[in-house]
């Protein structure tokens, strides 16, 4: 099984655990329909904990840091 390679920086991490929470925490507070787009929560909390967005992906965004292998020291 092939595994993918991390696209999501430590400080994005860390952004999207937080906004993640807190968003997941209006699901008790809102009325329905509203209430369900508090699930979004959820798809934050998972690409904080995987490391791996898939819009990233689709987008050729990297926010890890790593040095372009053309750097070398």
């Amino acid at each position: 099984m092939k595994r993918s390679k991390q696209n999501v920086g430590r400080i994005d991490r860390a952004v999207r655990l937080i906004l993640g929470i807190l968003v997941l925490g209006l699901y008790g507070a809102l009325d329905p329909p509203y209430k369900y787009f508090a699930l979004f929560g959820l798809v934050l909390i998972g690409t904080a904990i995987s490391g791996l967005c898939p819009l990233y992906v689709l987008f050729g965004i990297d926010t890890c840091g790593r040095p372009h292998e053309g750097n070398a020291l």
